[in-house]
């Protein structure tokens, strides 16, 4: 099952490096990028509780093998992507359905894994899972620095022996394949899918749009409406496609809102920590990805130490010191890049990668160890919506402020460089359509010691529109402390009814 969720968890963040060679290749718009970026995780998000509620009803091994099948055969297409007018609509579509070969496949085997294992050892178990899956994110920038400089295709491409080997590997291991009868909630569905859809749609565009724009707000508000309308469907429903009423229980319900909070941050620290290595730090794409393994050394020795701990005290502890020990290291990390020196940044790297290891796996299994267990699928479906909202969400609303806070930034120093606001904006829209590598085209026709002056100029503002973007982190996170010292229930849960 580690091998079968590999790819979508090294998905997440692999592109984000390979972004420039795309665009150049493709001749992509801007708008193009975005969207091939987080369309992916937006199918994840909308589609992850339809795959869990399959997963209990088809049986959970025969859709991982489903899922691997369609997430390698989008993969291959997507590194098949031709050039010219079709390429921008073929990539976005088959990034879209990628996303969708995730949702089918990860409830059922993290189901598989949860259901391998006693309540008492599970915590350990799934550590062991979190630990590798969750560090992988983190290997995505590096393993897509290397690639990228092979070929942009083989980002995707690499994925093809990894999915041979996880159905080898699933042929081998002959996981349960229990299933159930029960009706599928396609209403529902498609609520909960357009509802996300169009939320995350007005948040990523309201940096192009504008917040004053009817277009902005417009689908924000459908988008809420609808996810209004699916949670009440889902009350009236005999058979749903989420059993929404489980959020009655006070301790699932804290599990899923420190989940939501964490991967605000979580997901898309590895974008904007990887643009700030290439753009303020003057890193290369293989370099910037060694940068976020800081990151993952923390997290990886953390996840290991929270396993235990909600092996045998529950998942409290460690949820509500990860939760502060991220906050403080997201704080520091930011208060320090404006020093543009990595020397000064790394022990707060670690620090904030620890605080989410000591969050990721205890909250997600204390979250499952209160389903019932022919509703593993399922519960796994609704936590993992939960987390992908959150990510898609954290992308979008980081996204417009760090490109907001950078014009401005840049419009401010150049001016001073006697440098007008439409070429100042030209160059911050470089920036953040090119995810660095515009750090010097954008000024090639400057010349002599005023080009100069206007490249650290931009590096600094770039460093501190991300300092911004990770004292916003820093504050989801004490909010995340809040809730779970207020919530949580301490103890350690017994097998669920």
């Amino acid at each position: 099952m580690i091998f079968a969720v590999a790819m979508t968890f090294i998905d997440q963040t692999i592109v984000s490096i390979a972004v420039p060679e795309l665009q150049k290749d493709l001749q992509l718009s801007s708008t193009g990028v975005q969207w091939i970026i987080n369309g992916y995780l937006l199918s994840l998000a909308a589609l992850f509780a339809f795959g869990g509620r399959l997963g209990d009803i088809y049986g959970h091994r025969t859709l991982v093998v489903i899922g691997v099948i369609v997430f390698a055969a989008a993969s291959g297409l997507c590194g098949a992507t031709p050039t010219g007018d079709l390429a921008e609509a073929w990539i976005i579509t088959f990034r879209v359905i990628q996303g969708a070969g995730a949702a089918l496949m990860f409830p059922a085997a993290l189901a598989i894994v949860v259901s391998a294992f006693p309540v008492s050892g599970r915590g350990q178990a799934m550590a062991i899972f979190f630990g590798i899956t969750g560090g992988l994110t983190a290997v995505g920038p590096l393993a897509g620095g290397y690639l990228t400089e092979i070929d942009w295709r083989a980002i995707f491409w690499v994925n093809i022996p990894v999915a041979i080997i996880a159905l080898v590997l699933t042929a081998i291991a002959k996981p349960s394949n229990e299933g159930k009868s029960a009706p599928i909630d396609f209403r529902g569905a498609v609520l909960i899918s357009a509802g996300m859809g169009l939320a995350v749609l007005g948040l990523q565009q309201s940096s192009a749009w504008g917040w004053g724009s009817p277009a902005t707000w417009g689908a924000i508000a459908v988008g809420v409406a609808l996810i209004g309308a699916f949670i009440h469907n889902q009350l009236r429903e005999s058979e749903p496609l989420l059993r929404v009423r489980i959020f009655a229980n006070r301790a699932f319900a804290a599990d899923n809102a420190i989940l939501f909070f964490l991967m605000i941050a979580f997901v898309p620290l590895f974008f904007f920590a990887s643009t700030y290595s290439q753009i303020s730090l003057g890193d290369d794409a293989s370099q910037a990805g060694t940068f976020l393994l800081t990151f993952f050394l923390g997290f990886a020795a953390a996840s290991q130490v929270g396993g235990r701990i909600l092996d045998s005290t529950g998942a409290r502890p460690t949820v509500v010191a990860g939760c502060l020990v991220a906050a403080a290291g997201f704080f520091l990390w930011g208060k320090q890049m404006p020093d543009l020196d990595y020397s000064t940044q790394w022990y707060w790297i670690v620090m904030a990668g620890a605080g989410c290891g000591l969050i990721l796996g205890p909250a997600n299994t204390d979250a499952i160890n209160r389903a019932p267990r022919a509703t593993y699928g399922e519960v796994t479906g609704i936590t993992q919506t939960v987390r992908n909202f959150g990510s898609a969400i954290g992308l979008a609303v980081l996204g417009t402020i760090l490109i907001s806070e950078n014009r401005t930034n840049i419009e401010s120093s150049l001016a001073d460089l006697g440098i007008g606001k439409e070429r100042a904006d030209a160059i911050a829209l470089s920036l953040s359509q090119s995810g660095g590598s515009g750090a010097s085209s954008a000024f090639s026709d400057q010349m002599g010691v005023s080009a100069e002056k206007i490249f650290a100029a931009v590096q600094l503002d770039y460093a501190l529109a991300t300092r911004t973007v990770f004292y916003v982190m820093a504050g989801v996170m004490a909010l995340a402390f809040v809730v779970a010292l207020l919530t949580m229930q301490p103890g350690r849960v017994e097998e669920a009814e």
